[in-house]
């Protein structure tokens, strides 16, 4: 990754940190920083002082308006803005030789996640992307002897935060789903299927896509956050095997079939994790060990690249098929989803998401 004397250097000191935006999810990555050795948090960076101050002073850190402050002050950064902001802030930082790490999705474009990519590249540093679910112990302690699936089914279901709203739940929720299917894919994509609703938002608010990849292998994505109860599984299926990674309840759960054609089950209970705490520390250590990070940018890139064919599939159609219409006059309405009839887990299908046109 970086030169061996540039490795050593940050090896034998503190790692200098920087969070470029301190607002919800940014507060939190600060906090690790200040928390974890091996790292001094040295400066923050938002455009709210006054909240900024009070954290800064509480862990001893500088307060700046500019990202450009931190230049020259930081070896590394959290970059935790609006996605429109991604790529302006990395690109200058990763030109003054800061290490970065970028919170989902990595930019707006794959043109500029590649530039990103290639900057990194060139100049020897850490560009790793806030794929958080990478480090859920459900995933990361996944069965080893999964091979490639030939049908995944992914749900990730939340409820309506206001927060969240300017951006669609492809960007804002699906996308995680997307890096985590890439990885266990390992292929290209084929084909995309997708279709969406607005529901409490003027983006979209729920959304299920078909993803065929290259493989053979497809998926199918539900993103919700207009959904009751909170819900993250992935559910892999393959010859006499089914295999459940519950991210929700931090369980796994195999299903196999017995040369009696009967069925074992077998559910595994695992210790909950500071899933914030495991990504920081992975970036730390690309940086000090000079390795690559375990969410790459040009990972972050093939994620968003699916989002964006999702999105476009969504919006192309809204030509042939007619939007469903949720409401009740006050916008406090709820969408129910469909009883899957494999796994009997809450499902938008495809038929409840559109009302075709006569």
């Amino acid at each position: 990754m970086g030169s061996t004397a540039a490795t050593q250097r940050e090896q034998s000191r503190a790692i200098r940190v920087g969070v470029v935006g301190l607002g919800y999810f940014g507060t939190f990555h600060a906090q690790k920083y200040a928390a974890l050795p091996g790292c001094e948090l040295v400066a923050v960076v938002d455009r709210n002082l006054e909240g900024a101050e009070k954290f800064a002073l509480e862990h001893g850190a500088q307060v700046y308006t500019d990202y450009r402050d931190l230049i020259g002050r930081v070896d590394a950064v959290s970059i935790v803005t609006p996605v429109a902001e991604h790529y302006p802030v990395a690109k200058e930082l990763l030109l003054a030789g800061v290490h970065v790490l970028v919170e989902k999705a990595i930019t707006e474009t794959t043109e500029q996640a590649d530039e990103l990519v290639q900057l990194a590249k060139n100049r020897g540093l850490v560009l790793q992307v806030g794929h958080l679910e990478r480090f859920n112990p459900a995933f990361s302690q996944r069965p080893t002897d999964l091979s490639a699936p030939t049908y995944i089914e992914t749900h990730r279901l939340t409820g309506f935060r206001e927060h969240t709203t300017n951006v669609s739940v492809v960007m804002d929720l699906m996308v995680h789903d997307l890096d985590l299917v890439h990885t266990l894919v390992g292929s290209p994509v084929k084909k995309v299927e997708a279709k969406g609703v607005s529901v409490y938002s003027d983006s979209l608010d729920l959304v299920n896509a078909v993803v065929h990849f290259e493989s053979g292998t497809v998926a199918n994505l539900t993103a919700s956050r207009v959904s009751l109860k909170p819900q993250r599984t992935i559910h892999l299926f393959q010859h006499q095997r089914h295999t459940c990674l519950d991210m929700q309840n931090k369980s796994i759960v195999t299903e196999r079939q017995k040369p009696d054609g009967s069925l074992d089950i077998e559910t595994e209970q695992l210790e909950n994790a500071d899933t914030l705490r495991a990504e920081v520390q992975a970036f730390l250590h690309a940086i000090q060990s000079g390795s690559q990070p375990v969410v790459s940018g040009e990972d972050g890139r093939r994620a968003l690249d699916t989002a964006i064919r999702i999105a476009q599939a969504v919006e192309q159609g809204r030509h042939c098929h007619e939007p469903l219409t949720v409401s009740d006059g006050e916008r406090r309405c709820y969408v129910t989803h469909d009883c899957h009839p494999e796994t009997r887990e809450p499902f938008f299908s495809r038929t409840s998401l559109v009302k075709e046109t006569e």
